[in-house]
């Protein structure tokens, strides 16, 4: 039985410690025989963006033999294996664990991985340094003695493959891993302008007009704007999650599923895994995600847990829905409901106007992993997709977000009281501390009188998202009408089922919020919403009409 590789992203190490390995190694004759000299792979974190091109380093890197790495795979069989490998000096470069909170600290990292790599080519160039010209030889220097100014270090990775090349007379292979990591954090950070500047000046001195290249592979999660990023780079290409090409060389296929699954004697669990996992799709691939096969294979109990949503804090998709509209918070409530939004995709991502354009969240979401599309089509050479959450997994992110974003607004007990005040009935008590609620947290949405309801009802629906016990519907057709909100416990049937509607007092014909109150509570009535309640076995109903006016809620049974 061979043993798990989670968390481990060197392939050598994988491959000599007798790991279970998914071969991904066509990706390799797929590179070569490309017509791209810059290929850009973007996918969502955890898919095996580190471990594939550590495998490209050990292939293409011309330090040692690495045949026996590859023996079993499906490279070995081809014309490119014996023609290609080891053959080219490799210049390597991960940036997945630069998250700095400033832009000093970003560049002394991204300094610091510079400099090993000169290190670690240490004794190639010593050979050809002193003839080297006396710029090279004096910011060679520079560089390895820590003297090297900014300007230096952004024309590093030039200065490198030109020496590389100078020792071996032979192109060098690029390979930049997560390469937008550190521009995540720039942006949630504040110093985006200011690193954005570097690291287009670091890759356009690397991979523009770069005589001595021969190949060069970068991956991130995010395509970021080529006029950001990649201006001028004409000889890169560019594969996201929407494309075909390289859609099976990253995360696990169904086949590949199965068959993992299979080796560990857990062919039965396929269908519960597919349910959490699954709903990925690149290109016309149904693909699982990695990472959370591997540790639900690895799990003593095969407990089927949010294994990719706990490797991140999500803190920049926190801060997107907390920035986002009131039509994106809307949308929120139709995900988590099973339903599906059409947008405009964009893969071009601007993260200078991310908060311009909801089309920019919709596109950020989906290319990360978050979102999946079901149907996409092409309108007017723009593509439009359907997307809704792919599984249960990343459901329990959206969930889990919204949920502490409104335990961090209430950081004492206030919450759960409000929930089983509701739950309760004690209506009263219920009333009061919503209206709290409201006064001291509305300020995350854009209240007014043309949105003022559907502001509400997103925003109660947050709260509700707490009740873990609870079916939480929403906007669903029931008796004569579409229900606001309807509260079923999971599993006790005689616990209290709650109906609630929602109303704005109508100003114009001077209403009140008795009066509001009274016609909340007659459209359940005239509507028959609880009908459908009685058909699923509820008998205990609670009726609400629930009425705001600016940031005052009133309740009446």
């Amino acid at each position: 039985m061979k043993k798990l590789p989670i968390g481990i992203s060197d392939f050598r190490r994988v491959i000599k410690d007798n790991n279970y390995f998914v071969d991904k190694s066509l990706i390799i004759q797929e590179l070569i025989n490309s017509n791209a000299q810059i290929t850009l792979l973007p996918r969502p974190r955890r898919f095996g963006k580190t471990l594939n091109l550590s495998m490209l380093r050990y292939f293409f890197e011309n330090r040692e033999s690495s045949e026996e790495l590859f023996k079993d795979l499906a490279i070995y069989q081809t014309e490119e294996f014996r023609e290609h490998l080891n053959r080219y000096p490799v210049i390597f470069l991960s940036f997945k664990d630069i998250k700095s909170k400033n832009i000093e600290e970003a560049l002394n990292k991204v300094n610091s991985l510079i400099r090993e790599e000169f290190g670690r080519h240490k004794e190639s160039i010593l050979n050809i340094i002193e003839s080297a010209n006396d710029e090279d030889r004096y910011n060679y220097y520079d560089i390895v003695q820590r003297k090297a100014t900014q300007d230096i270090y952004e024309k590093s990775l030039e200065l490198l493959s030109s020496l590389l090349y100078q020792a071996y007379n032979q192109q060098v292979v690029i390979l930049i891993d997560e390469y937008d990591t550190p521009i995540h954090a720039s942006y949630l950070h504040g110093y985006y302008n200011e690193f954005i500047e570097f690291i287009r000046n670091l890759l356009s001195g690397a991979f523009k007009d770069n005589d001595f290249l021969y190949r060069g592979v970068i991956t991130g999660i995010l395509r970021v704007s080529r006029e950001s990023i990649f201006s001028g780079l004409n000889n890169i290409a560019t594969y996201t999650i929407s494309d075909t090409r390289y859609s099976n060389k990253f995360g696990f296929t169904v086949d590949e599923t199965k068959k993992i699954l299979d080796s560990f004697g857990l062919s039965d669990k396929y269908d519960d895994v597919s349910d959490s996992y699954n709903g990925y799709k690149i290109g016309k691939e149904t693909i699982f995600n990695p990472w959370s096969i591997l540790n639900f294979i690895d799990n003593p109990q095969h407990e089927l847990l949010p294994y990719w949503a706990n490797t991140s804090s999500n803190e920049l998709l926190k801060h997107l829905i907390n920035i986002s509209s009131l039509n994106f918070k809307k949308s929120l409530e139709a995900w988590l409901n099973g339903q599906s939004i059409r947008t405009q995709i964009d893969s071009n991502i601007v993260f200078s106007e991310i908060e311009k354009n909801d089309k920019n969240i919709y596109s950020l979401l989906f290319f990360s992993g978050y979102l999946k599309c079901v149907n996409r089509e092409l309108i007017n050479k723009t593509y439009h997709c359907d997307l809704t959450i792919p599984n249960k997994e990343v459901r329990y992110i959206f969930k889990n977000i919204i949920s502490s974003w409104l335990n961090e607004s209430f950081r004492d007990d206030r919450l759960r009281v409000l929930l089983n005040a509701l739950i309760g009935g004690e209506i009263k008590l219920f009333e009061r501390l919503f209206s709290g609620f409201v006064l001291e947290t509305l300020s995350f949405y854009d209240v007014n009188k043309k949105n003022e309801e559907a502001v509400y009802h997103a925003f109660l629906l947050g709260i509700l998202i707490s009740l873990n016990d609870y079916e939480v519907i929403s906007n669903r057709e029931s008796g004569l009408g579409r229900v606001d909100i309807i509260l079923l416990h999971k599993e006790d049937k005689n616990r209290l089922a709650i109906i609630m509607e929602l109303k704005t007092i109508d100003e114009f014909e001077e209403e009140t919020k008795e009066k509001a109150l009274d016609k909340a509570l007659k459209q359940i009535e005239e509507k028959k919403y609880e009908v459908e309640v009685k058909k699923r076995g509820y008998s205990n109903i609670l009726k609400m009409g629930v009425v705001f006016d600016g940031k005052r809620v009133w309740v009446k049974r």
